[in-house]
């Protein structure tokens, strides 16, 4: 499997791309590459190689389900938990950028993603749009709930 190509696949939020290349799937979502793009994971031992988690939140943050967390550095991870048809995915790779499938700030359209995927990963369920992720920014003293 080759982590540059954009795949359409069902991840544990909604339909999304998903692929190791960011400014591709910038392009793709026509919006500028300076916006970044979360980062999904597949354990707290890939989070903890790429980010440093602030003490105050560890807790929080590894009994969380469907969030999304931008930590100080600046980037956003969201860790797949196993029991998701998605980590079984994203477990190639241990690391992949992750965006809904879609124009940006524009509603999921199936054409636009089948035609702009370089792979299309379709489980025996289909594809399916669910509620995204909660997002919230970390310092190391605060919290704040953005979505």
């Amino acid at each position: 499997m080759d982590s540059s190509l954009v795949y359409l696949v069902q991840t544990d939020t909604t339909v999304g791309f998903s692929s190791s290349n960011d400014e591709k799937l910038s392009f793709i979502k026509q919006r500028a590459t300076t916006q970044k793009i979360l980062q999904t994971v597949d354990s707290f031992k890939t989070l903890k190689q790429n980010t440093r988690i602030p003490s105050k939140f560890k807790r929080m943050i590894r009994n969380s389900k469907l969030s999304t967390f931008i930590y100080p550095n600046g980037n956003s991870y969201r860790v797949v938990a196993k029991n998701n048809a998605f980590h079984s995915f994203i477990k190639k790779f241990s690391q992949s950028y992750s965006t809904s499938a879609n124009l940006s700030k524009e509603a999921y359209d199936e054409k636009f993603a089948y035609d702009n995927a370089d792979i299309i990963v379709v489980q025996k369920d289909g594809f399916s749009e669910l509620k995204s992720s909660s997002i919230y920014r970390l310092n190391t003293r605060r919290i704040k709930k953005l979505r």
